[in-house]
């Protein structure tokens, strides 16, 4: 997702493309682990947001130019002149509020789904 959000996927898509993701790691993790789904929802959000947040500082360019409000809102925050910068201060924070998310979305799935038996 963090290549693909890049020049693939409009900004106008990815909320519905983050929400499948969302459902999907949420059912793989109420159904593989045995407990503690809120923790691993919020530890793969945060993991996820470093690649994320890599993947757009590296193609910092080619994001902000497929990314036209991305890039106005990012004039108005806080280091303008770095949006590399500013991409990898903000990240971790997306990352935590996605993980956060995920965490709620694995431990409603935990509740709808029966996990495997261990062998």
């Amino acid at each position: 997702m963090g290549l693909l959000t890049i020049s693939v996927i409009p900004s106008n898509v990815e909320p519905f493309v983050w929400l499948a993701i969302f459902v999907f790691c949420a059912f793989v993790i109420a159904k593989q682990l045995l407990g503690k789904y809120f923790v691993h929802g919020l530890c793969v959000g945060l993991i996820n947001s470093v690649w994320i947040s890599a993947a757009h500082a590296v193609f910092a360019s080619q994001y902000l130019a497929n990314h036209p409000k991305e890039a106005a809102m990012m004039t108005s925050m806080p280091l303008p002149d770095s949006p590399r910068l500013m991409m990898l201060l903000t990240g971790p924070v997306v990352g935590l509020v996605s993980g956060l998310v995920l965490g709620l979305f694995a431990l409603v799935a935990s509740k709808l789904f029966k996990p495997r038996r261990a062998i």
